[in-house]
């Protein structure tokens, strides 16, 4: 993957935590049963959005074993 690739995608899912953050906290102080629904959805995609996102990035550096990239630094450093 290019940089400016990873950057992009490094920053949506910096975009996507924060909101999730945000909504938590908004849904947790709402006094309402559908508030304590979207706060509990917002908890669990809060935890399973990290988590996916290394999921793929474990997949995709799977698939690319054998293939060399000059713009990935080396593993050993």
């Amino acid at each position: 993957m290019k940089k400016k690739t990873k950057r992009v995608l490094a920053i949506a899912g910096v975009v996507l935590l924060a909101g999730l953050y945000i909504a938590t906290l908004i849904f947790a102080l709402i006094d309402s049963k559908w508030a304590f629904d979207m706060f509990r959805i917002c908890v669990v995609l809060t935890i399973m959005v990290p988590v996916l996102l290394y999921a793929y990035t474990l997949v995709y550096r799977l698939q690319k074993k054998g293939k060399a990239d000059p713009d990935d630094p080396p593993d050993d450093l």
